[in-house]
């Protein structure tokens, strides 16, 4: 019983972090407000099954990378208070990767609707 417990503790912990990203980080916010459009244009465009597999993966992969991006920033805060090149390296890759995937959704939305929007053109 105790093992069940921590398990939604364990939940209830990563709904916070999610949340508290989603509040304090504008990137977060624009992602939000992006998979909210991708969403609405899916439903709109009738995607397939599997087009929405991809998209909610897409959607959840930059989710995820925001959120870890957020992680690492405060963490490196936490260790490096002061100005150091390093820290400011470590920012950058976390902010590239986020980036190298959202870049990546853009164009995996592009294959999946400009075919279905020149149908409707």
């Amino acid at each position: 019983m105790n093992s069940i417990k921590k398990q939604f503790r364990s939940f209830g912990y990563a709904f916070r972090g999610i949340y508290r990203s989603l509040a304090t980080q504008a990137h977060l916010q624009f992602h939000a407000f992006a998979s909210c459009l991708v969403v609405l244009l899916a439903w709109y465009l009738g995607v397939s099954a599997l087009e929405w597999c991809i998209l909610v993966l897409t959607i959840a992969a930059v989710w995820a990378a925001e959120i870890i991006n957020t992680a690492i920033e405060h963490l490196t805060d936490l260790v490096s208070p002061n100005y150091h090149p390093l820290a400011e390296r470590t920012k950058d890759a976390a902010a590239g990767a986020v980036l190298v995937l959202a870049i990546g959704a853009v164009v995996v939305a592009g294959i999946i609707f400009l075919p279905k929007i020149w149908l409707i053109i």
